[in-house]
């Protein structure tokens, strides 16, 4: 008999478990390449899809002002575009207001910049002392360099004509995203009917009509408190900034309320700007460290107690997960981002909480532990 060597390996037996659990990973590698894509698609549709987003976040958060004033006898139409207008008009008001104090404030960069060597000299010298002749060779390369391109950003129009059109994209799509708002705010309930009617089992309407209540609930209740909140965060740094004697104490107040919408990131670049706005306001480092000072005690007394007592009741997400979104939302479309991040997650668990196959997301982007499974 011939060696059984020169047969060839019998093929192996695959059973019907086998293949479904070769197809669930297929699947699962499609979903994954599909997850992909979708983000691909919506960096490169950023113009596009933006200010849409910005639209609906608009109507979720109004839609609650524009029904009590149509309970109040006022048409919804009437009542969206009043709404649109008294906002865009007061929004526009205050950046025109706001226009010279800021760039005054841009003007004293250079001033920053020297003031901050001149403050940490002796920490510099130190510094200095420790990377030895290699370092200081290094200083003064870069010293040389720094001063090149300081003469660059000053004298360079190009900067200046960039920084315009980055705020007349901004503008633009602020601009249709209210737009957009009227439209869905003027249209009442029209879209959730039509939602409903896309469904032919009555649990699925159901679902979809709870979904979109839910939606429209939280996000619009989340971002009517947030709003509240920084206005009286803002409010207190003005103050406290004016007490201190820093200039434009009214400018910080407004840039707290802003950057405040950042979780996490609002807080810790507006700590940094007042930091640096102080070293050239004060003679000494001690008393230049006041207004920073401040600025972290009262946006940390803000996001560990008065948000988590006012918001936390009816909105619960975990810390983690909102800090990441933070972070990716950002790199994806920029401040923008960033400022839609925490609104997205709320969407997401909202839609995870009423899946049955999603609800083990939606346990994980909540910030409560699930009650204890008594057992005898």
């Amino acid at each position: 008999m011939p060696d059984s060597e020169h047969f060839p390996p019998e093929p192996p037996v695959t059973t019907g478990a086998d293949r479904l659990a070769v197809l669930r990973r297929i699947e699962y590698l499609l979903a994954g390449l599909l997850i992909l894509f979708f983000f691909w698609s919506i960096s490169l549709a950023k113009v596009v899809v933006l200010p849409i987003v910005l639209g609906f976040l608009f109507a979720l958060t109004l839609s609650p002002l524009v029904r009590f004033l149509a309970r109040l006898g006022l048409p919804t139409g009437i009542a969206a575009v009043g709404v649109i207008l008294t906002l865009g008009l007061s929004s526009a008001f205050g950046l025109y207001m706001l226009t010279g104090p800021a760039s005054a404030l841009v003007e004293t960069l250079p001033d920053i910049r020297q003031a901050a060597e001149t403050k940490l000299y002796d920490l510099q010298i130190k510094i200095r002392q420790m990377q030895e002749a290699e370092q200081e060779m290094t200083n003064l390369t870069k010293g040389a360099a720094e001063s090149d391109q300081e003469a660059i950003l000053v004298d360079d129009p190009g900067l200046v004509e960039g920084a315009i059109a980055s705020l007349a994209g901004t503008g633009t799509a602020l601009a249709i995203a209210m737009i957009l708002a009227m439209f869905l705010l003027a249209s009442g309930d029209m879209f959730q009917r039509k939602l409903i009617q896309s469904f032919d089992r009555f649990g699925d309407k159901k679902t979809a009509l709870k979904i979109s209540h839910d939606i429209e609930r939280q996000v619009s209740r989340y971002l009517g408190a947030i709003t509240v909140i920084n206005a009286a965060l803002g409010l207190a740094v003005g103050l406290t900034m004016h007490a201190l004697g820093l200039p434009y104490a009214y400018v910080w107040g407004v840039a707290a309320f802003a950057l405040n919408y950042l979780p996490y990131l609002g807080a810790m670049v507006g700590c940094a700007a007042v930091a640096g706005v102080s070293l050239i306001t004060y003679d000494t480092v001690g008393a230049a460290l006041l207004p920073p000072l401040a600025y972290f005690i009262l946006t940390s007394v803000e996001g560990q107690m008065v948000t988590p007592v006012l918001v936390g009741r009816h909105l619960s997400l975990n810390a983690a997960a909102v800090f990441i979104a933070v972070i990716f939302w950002a790199w994806l479309w920029g401040i923008f981002g960033a400022l839609m991040a925490v609104p997205f997650l709320v969407t997401l668990k909202v839609f995870c909480d009423h899946i049955p196959a999603l609800a083990f997301i939606g346990r994980f982007l909540s910030g409560e532990d699930p009650p204890p499974v008594e057992t005898d």
